[in-house]
């Protein structure tokens, strides 16, 4: 077994903290060509899962029927800062299956964006479903349960029709698990969320790249990476970094995934601690070593003056 791998927070010359990481890298048949640490750890995938959760748009003909745009695509795969643009697309997609805000069963908080934050609580709006990060893939099971003809009320139960014919199902099959003996944990906005491998959560994106349908999701990503994330966040950033050549998604809890567009190897990865920052460094240096981009260079620190004290970095000996 190799080693994990390690992410340093430095202060000056001096190591001040680390975090182990387990990761594994898949061709596009899902074998594993690359892992460090423990590959085949149960982990839950948290948002890091929305692109698979949302392929019954595209694998059952809801994109093709409904004409789904690119944005509409994006968000459905999005955890977004709750910005101007991010609340327009949930809402013109609600309006446009005869949703309301209503319907969302996500619960509602204050838009992640700081400048979005402060001017919602200027105005003296409080903040509804719609600025929730996770209310695009929401909107995407609104869509799904009315393309369908399922009573969309009570959705995201593990036991409604929604999640037992098209997205438990989507999961098992890009996952290339089974799930029928196992019991489901909550998700930050209610969703069932399942336990599974490493190696098999980089199967599934393995798997989107693979299928015409589902690749549909994926360059929605790249096309509109702003609407995955938003403004100062590592899935924006580091899409836009690699030009065309990757789609990536965090999850909460140190959760990171992605896939190489030409050579369709994918990845994934849970820090130990659960801590973002080291698993947003981790994921940069995997995307560079796949050739997504060119230099996953260390984030730096700095302090309330300006200047620059340590850096975020994988370990130089990794």
């Amino acid at each position: 077994m190799s080693q994990p791998i390690t992410v340093e927070v430095t202060r000056g010359h001096h190591v001040e903290s680390t975090h182990l990481v387990d990761a594994a890298i898949v061709n596009s048949s899902g074998n594993v060509i690359k892992s460090w640490g423990e590959p085949q750890r149960q982990v839950l995938p948290r948002s890091a899962l929305k692109p698979i959760q949302a392929t019954p748009l595209v694998t059952s003909d809801v994109a093709d029927g409904t004409s789904l745009s690119s944005d509409q695509l994006a968000i459905a795969c999005s955890s977004h800062n709750g910005e101007h643009e991010h609340v327009r697309v949930v809402q013109d997609w609600l309006e446009a299956i005869g949703c309301s805000v209503a319907d969302l069963e996500c619960g509602a908080h204050y838009p992640s964006d700081p400048q979005s934050s402060a001017f919602l609580q200027k105005s003296g709006h409080k903040p509804d479903a719609r600025h929730n990060n996770c209310s695009g893939k929401h909107t995407g099971f609104l869509a799904l349960s009315r393309f369908h003809g399922f009573d969309s009320k009570n959705y995201l139960h593990p036991s409604h029709e929604l999640q037992t014919r098209h997205i438990t199902p989507a999961i098992e099959d890009f996952c290339r698990v089974s799930l029928l003996k196992e019991t489901p944990a909550i998700d930050g906005c209610g969703i069932p969320v399942w336990s599974i491998p490493i190696t098999a959560l980089a199967t599934g994106w393995a798997q989107m790249h693979n299928r015409g349908s589902s690749r549909k999701l994926l360059q929605a990503m790249i096309d509109r990476p702003f609407l995955i994330a938003g403004t100062n966040r590592a899935c924006t950033a580091l899409m836009v970094q690699s030009a065309g050549r990757a789609a990536v998604k965090t999850g909460a809890e140190g959760v990171f995934c992605g896939v190489e567009s030409e050579s369709g190897h994918a990845f994934a990865l849970k820090t130990r601690d659960g801590s973002s920052r080291a698993s947003e460094a981790a994921a940069a240096w995997i995307l560079d070593h796949l050739g997504a981009i060119e230099h996953a260079a260390p984030t730096e620190l700095q302090n309330w003056a300006g200047t620059k004290v340590g850096e975020i970095r994988v370990a130089p000996n990794t």
